[in-house]
């Protein structure tokens, strides 16, 4: 009789319990995710204020748009662009599978069998 009484209040507690780890478990991700949504609340604040500078954003300006100041002489430096030998050698009005086709001849021909 004892055993069926100790196993009735076993069952009947078991739910809760379960239900009780179930919710410290859910607490505990929210209070993660509160501390990533604080932390990223502090780094937007720290860019709001840096971002309320005019020295700040002279310098994004300046970096960003490439914009000066009227009273100074801006240059800008113009690298050359690189062309590849592959895309040079082909006549203009070729179709892609022909520049495709030739690569594939060229890249066999380099390698020594």
């Amino acid at each position: 009789m004892l055993a069926i009484v100790v196993c009735a209040v076993v069952l009947s507690l078991a739910y809760p319990v379960r239900e009780y780890i179930a919710e410290h478990r859910e607490i505990d991700e929210l209070e993660a995710t509160n501390a990533q949504v604080a932390a990223q609340v502090r780094r937007l604040e720290a860019e709001h204020r840096e971002l309320a500078t005019p020295s700040y954003v002279e310098q994004l300006a300046r970096d960003e748009l490439h914009m000066c100041f009227p009273t100074q002489t801006c240059y800008v430096v113009v690298l050359p662009a690189r062309h590849h030998a592959a895309t040079t050698a082909a006549p203009a009005g070729s179709p892609w599978y022909e520049l495709l086709w030739k690569s594939v001849k060229e890249a066999d021909k380099a390698q020594p069998r």
